[in-house]
């Protein structure tokens, strides 16, 4: 899984309000589409998320997965696969999140694996619409 999509976007507000969105994972259903439901199964000492359980529907298939959270302040988001579903086998991804001039680059990282063989084109497609539809939804929940 050394293959990883990003994409960055500019969004109007500190970094600690959409990391405190970010956090908030059970709400993502509410902002990012695709994403049917989001069950915290462990919070670490932070009171962020340390594992959960995400169900989603992404296009031609859904599964349901278990991940890992790690937390950096304030800075750094990102998880990885620690149950796969029936479909994905591998995830690895990660927000960064950089503030200048009272707005705040936020770049999303992400690299899937699933049991269908892709090309890798057709994979990165797939992971850059995953990751424009997160920003662009995170981005319209924290400006409007």
């Amino acid at each position: 899984m050394a293959d990883r999509t990003s994409s960055t976007i500019t969004v109007k507000a500190g970094k600690a309000g959409i990391m405190a969105v970010i956090a908030d994972l059970e709400a993502y259903p509410k902002w990012a589409s695709g994403i049917r439901e989001i069950t915290v199964e462990e919070t670490g000492p932070d009171g962020r998320p340390s594992r959960a359980r995400l169900t989603f529907d992404g296009g031609p298939f859904s599964d349901t997965v278990g991940l890992r959270y790690t937390w950096e302040d304030d800075d750094r988001a990102a998880w990885e696969l620690v149950e796969g579903g029936s479909v994905v086998t591998g995830l690895h991804g990660s927000y960064t999140l950089d503030e200048r001039d009272g707005a705040t680059e936020v770049t999303y990282e992400l690299a899937v694996d699933v049991r269908i063989p892709l090309i890798g084109m057709v994979k990165r497609k797939g992971e850059k619409r995953i990751i424009d539809t997160a920003l662009k939804g995170l981005k319209r929940h924290m400006e409007n």
